[in-house]
This record gives structure tokens, sequence and C-alpha cells, in this order.
């Protein structure tokens, strides 16, 4: 009985490894959802606290567009450098601990077969049971380095070429964020009526339809992890209104008179 239950657990962790790749994808596009978020969030949060704080300080549509796609375009610049810089941290760590790892299961086979033991310890197996699990895990290389790197470790796969991806996804979707709360301001300069009409309509509506955005990203970042949908919707909503609207403050503490 206890060979059957080993035998079948032995399989088990064989089809986990050869099925890990289809894990890794799912991880990936849970990763590759937050990274657009992430990066449209940015945009259009600190897009919008610029521009109100320069449509507060000046009374030139020209100015306010003019500055809002600078602050834009160093913002997309910035976030795909953070994002690059973060993947390749994290990348070179995952292949140092795994690199190590290898070395260990070659110079000290007993401690890492005894590290195996104790991770199954903890799961619960015991006695022959417990031997027999140790036994097939350590038996086969592959599936013995990706259960010390999964299990001790807590590391999953880092794809080699997500360091760019990674950068140029967070860049994009910066930039696209930005243009959000920035398309009413440039709409709005091509059109003829009163300046403070006009500007106080820009205004508006740039607020409302970041605030739409801001919704509908908080909405589906509680799909990603835990929470409410419509709570989640309504804090990102009032965390990026506050701080875009502390950019309009110090626009006006800083106002040109006209």
């Amino acid at each position: 009985m206890l060979i059957k239950k080993s035998t079948s657990h032995a399989h088990h962790l064989n089809d986990s490894v050869a099925q890990g790749h289809l894990h890794h994808e799912g991880k990936n596009t849970g990763r590759f959802l937050s990274e657009i978020i992430l990066g449209g969030q940015d945009g259009l949060v600190n897009t919008l606290g610029v521009i109100l704080g320069i449509a507060a300080a000046s009374s030139d549509f020209r100015i306010v567009v003019a500055g809002g796609l600078a602050g834009a375009i160093a913002e997309a610049v910035s976030m795909g450098a953070v994002g690059y810089t973060s993947k390749v941290a994290e990348r070179d760590y995952y292949f140092s601990e795994l690199k190590r790892e290898e070395e260990e299961i070659e110079n000290i086979p007993h401690e890492e077969i005894q590290e195996i033991r104790e991770i199954y310890e903890k799961k619960g197996f015991k006695g022959d049971l417990l031997e027999e699990v140790v036994k097939v895990v350590t038996s086969d290389k592959k599936v013995w380095l990706h259960t010390m790197m999964q299990e001790e470790l807590k590391l999953s796969p880092v794809a080699q070429g997500q360091p760019a991806k990674s950068a140029a996804l967070i860049g994009i979707c910066s930039f696209f964020g930005a243009l959000i709360p920035l398309v009413p301001f440039a709409l709005f300069y091509f059109l003829d009526g009163p300046f403070s009409t006009q500007m106080f309509l820009a205004v508006m509506i740039s607020l409302g339809v970041s605030a739409i955005a801001l919704f509908v990203v908080g909405a589906v970042k509680s799909k990603l992890t835990v929470g409410v949908w419509y709570k989640s919707g309504v804090s990102m909503v009032l965390i990026g209104i506050i701080s875009a609207m502390a950019g309009y403050v110090v626009g006006l503490a800083f106002r040109v008179p006209t």
C-alpha cells in the first residue's frame, strides 16, 4: 500500500515538472496584466497631477499640453527603465540561486537529501512513505532541483527575455495611461470659445475620464489579487485623484497672473 502511494506521488511530482511551463505561463499572464496596470496607473496619475498643476499655474493651453506630453514621455522612459532593472535583478537572483542549488546537489548531496526529507516531513509524510518519497524525488536531479527551488526557496522560473519585454510593456502602458488625462486639454486647445470656460471644462473632463479609468483599473486589479471589485475601484479613484490634486495645489501656489 505504501509503495502504491509513493509511486502515485512520484508520478505527481514528475507530471508537475513536465507541466511546469503551463503553470509558468499562467503566472506570466498574471504578471503581464499587473505590468499593464502598473504602467497605466502610474502614467495616468503622475501626468494628471502635472497637467492640473500647470493648468492652475498657467493660462496657456500650449504650456499645459507641452508640459503634460513632456512629463508623459519622461515618465514612460523612467518606468520602463525601472521595470527593466528590477526584472534583471529578479532574473539574476533566480539563476544565481539555481546555480547554487545545482552545486550543492553535486557537492553535498547528503545535506540536500536531508532538506528534501524535512520539506516532506512538514507536509505530513512519515516513516517508510517519507523515505520512499525522498528516494523518488532525489533519484531525478531535475525533479530534485525543481523541488528545492520551489519548496525551499519559493522561487518560480524566470524567463530569459522577460526584462526587455517588461520594460517595453510598462513604458508603453505608462505613456498611453498618461494620454487619458491629457487628451481633453489637447482637444480644447483647438476649439474656439471663452478661455476660462474651456480650461474649466478641460479640467473637469480630464478628472472625469481619469476617475473612470482608475475605477476600471482598480476593479481589474481586485480580480488579480483579492477584494471586492467596486471597493477596489473606488479606492483606486480616491488615491489617484487625491495624489493628482496635490499637483493642482502646487500650481495654485505658483499661479502666473493673467
